[in-house]
C-alpha cells in the first residue's frame, strides 16, 4: 500500500485537485483507493458530496480511539458515489486536536498506525493536508511515503514552498528516512510571465524534485467539482486529465526505486 500526502504551506495551490485526479486515474486503472482528508474545512469531502456537518463518524474519531485495531478504524471509513475510492471524511472538529492534544505522546504516529491496519484494504492512500503547520499535517507527512508538493506557478506560491521545505528540514531530523518529494507545478498559463518565470525557477531551485511538466488551467476542474466527480471522470480528455496522467506514470516510475 502506496501512501501519499499531498501537502503545501499555502492555500488555493491546487492541493484537494491533485488530490481527487489522482485518486480518479486510480481507481480507473483498477486501484483500490483510500482518501483521507485532514483539513477542518473539509474541502475534499465536500467535493465528493459530504456534508462533514452531517456524518456521525470522522478522521477526528481516530484520535479518540483506545485501540487502533480493524474493527475500530474501519468503520471511520465512507464509501463515496466513484467506484474504487472510499474516504475518511475530516470534520472542523479537528481544528481543536492542536489545543486539546498537541503535546500527548505519540500524537504525530496516530494517523499512520491506523492506515497500517487497513493496509490489506487498499492499494494506495492519498491524504488532503491543510496548510497550516500542526498536528493533522505532522500526522500526514509521518505515514506518508511520498510528499507531493503542489505549487502554483506564481511568485507568492514560491514562498509557501519555501515555508513546506523548511519544514520537512525540521521534520527529517527526527526521521531515520529522508522524506520523498515530489514538487507538482499546477495552474499554468503558458500565455503569461509569471507562469513561465516560476516554472523556470522551481526547475533550476529543486531540479532533483520538481516535475519536469506543469498542470496547466482548466476550467474542467471546475466543472467537475460542480458534479462531485473526479476530472478523470468528468472529462477524460482534457487537457488536466492529460496533465495528471503524465504525473502518475511520473510516479509510478519513482515507486519503482521507493
Amino acid at each position: 500500500m502506496k501512501v501519499w500526502s499531498v501537502a503545501n504551506q499555502k492555500g488555493g495551490v491546487g492541493k484537494t485537485t491533485t488530490t481527487i485526479t489522482l485518486a480518479g486515474l486510480l481507481a480507473k486503472q483498477g486501484k483500490r483507493v483510500l482518501l483521507v482528508d485532514t483539513d477542518p474545512h473539509a474541502s475534499l469531502s465536500s467535493y465528493l458530496g459530504i456534508d462533514s456537518d452531517e456524518i456521525t463518524r470522522s478522521l477526528f474519531d481516530l484520535f479518540q480511539l483506545k485501540t487502533l485495531a480493524e474493527e475500530t478504524v474501519k468503520p471511520l471509513v465512507h464509501t463515496t458515489s466513484i467506484e474504487g475510492i472510499d474516504i475518511v471524511p475530516a470534520h472542523m472538529s479537528l481544528a481543536t486536536l492542536d489545543r486539546v492534544m498537541g503535546n500527548r505522546s505519540g500524537m504525530g504516529l496516530i494517523l499512520k498506525k491506523g492506515l497500517l491496519v487497513l493496509r490489506g484494504h487498499y492499494d494506495h492512500v492519498i491524504i488532503d493536508c491543510p496548510p497550516i503547520l500542526g498536528v493533522m499535517m505532522v500526522n500526514a507527512l509521518a505515514a506518508s511515503d511520498r510528499i507531493l508538493i503542489p505549487v502554483q506557478t506564481e511568485f507568492l506560491a514560491m514562498k509557501g514552498l519555501e515555508r513546506m521545505v523548511r519544514t520537512l528540514k525540521i521534520m527529517q531530523k527526527s526521521r531515520s528516512k529522508p522524506f520523498k518529494v515530489t514538487i507538482v507545478p499546477t495552474m499554468y498559463d503558458k500565455r503569461t510571465n509569471a507562469s513561465l518565470q516560476t516554472l523556470t525557477q522551481l526547475k533550476r531551485d529543486y531540479p532533483s524534485q520538481v516535475w519536469n511538466s506543469a498542470v496547466p488551467i482548466d476550467t474542467k476542474f471546475r466543472d467537475a467539482s460542480l458534479k462531485h466527480l473526479p476530472v478523470s471522470h468528468f472529462a477524460p480528455g482534457s487537457r488536466g486529465v492529460f496533465a495528471y496522467k503524465q504525473l502518475l506514470l511520473h510516479l509510478e516510475r519513482l515507486s519503482i526505486n521507493d
